[in-house]
């Protein structure tokens, strides 16, 4: 299905929950696909449709899933657009969930998409540092964050992570990060860890982007899921209150944010 939205050199459009669509480099990426109307699903509850429908970005290159354990990462409408996309990258476990085609990339293991553009799986933390581990030894589930390099930026998702030490790690290995999304919300579960955030809350989303340095920060995972306690309003607050509000993207979802010089 041809798209309505052009091709940019580089730009970002928050779909909405964790769902962010990236042009870079001529390819069109999305990353954890959620496109269901309103739904409960039980444990998690989804209060508000996506911006953009799933057809209007039915022409991504590759779909990118930080974990498929959730709905709230990947519902029924967003795995089937996850499934129909030419690329899938994902981590090992939810490679397996996922079936033929996905591919499952361990921390660190990076990948060629497209001409010249590399994404490398990096770690991240569903839930707080001293979190009960399972089986596979993943807080919560396995989950993964992702680095996206062109000749000319670099792009980090972090995915559903907690651990502000993971990013530093991220920003230890790669250096300079021109671009990050941040899943926030600080998603809280009352049967997981005391009702401990899951994800970062707005504070430490705006100590992230201090972390990282990177000069625009875009905030997902914000929006839409009954269990996301920190909504737009907050993060604005906190990079606010950390002097750090330039960096952040106010961009309305539903619409591509362009950055400045790009």
């Amino acid at each position: 299905m041809r798209s309505p939205f052009p091709r940019h050199n580089l730009a970002f459009l928050v779909v909405g929950g964790p769902t962010v669509a990236i042009d870079v480099a001529g390819l069109r990426l999305v990353v954890d696909p959620t496109f269901d109307p309103p739904t409960d699903y039980g444990a998690l509850r989804k209060t508000r449709g996506p911006a953009v429908a799933a057809e209007a970005l039915a022409d991504a290159d590759a779909v990118l899933v930080s974990h498929a354990d959730h709905a709230d990462n990947l519902d029924v409408s967003g795995r089937v657009f996850a499934l129909a996309a030419p690329r899938l990258l994902t981590n090992p476990g939810s490679a397996r969930q996922l079936g033929a085609g996905a591919e499952g990339l361990v921390p660190w293991q990076s990948v060629v998409v497209g001409d010249g553009v590399t994404v490398t799986a990096v770690p991240a933390q569903h839930g707080p540092a001293d979190g009960e581990v399972d089986a596979a030894g993943h807080v919560n589930c396995e989950v993964t964050g992702f680095v996206i390099q062109t000749p000319g930026t670099t792009i980090y998702l972090t995915g559903d992570n907690a651990s502000l030490e993971l990013i530093a790690q991220v920003k230890a290995r790669f250096g300079s990060i021109g671009h990050a999304v941040l899943n926030a919300g600080r998603a809280t579960v009352p049967a997981k860890f005391a009702g401990r955030p899951l994800s970062l809350s707005a504070e430490r989303a705006s100590a992230a982007a201090q972390v990282l340095g990177a000069p625009h920060v875009v905030v997902a995972h914000q929006t839409g899921w009954e269990h996301f306690v920190d909504g737009p309003g907050a993060t604005l607050r906190a990079f606010r209150d950390a002097g750090i509000l330039d960096r952040l993207d106010r961009t309305p979802e539903g619409e591509w944010s362009c950055p400045i010089g790009e």
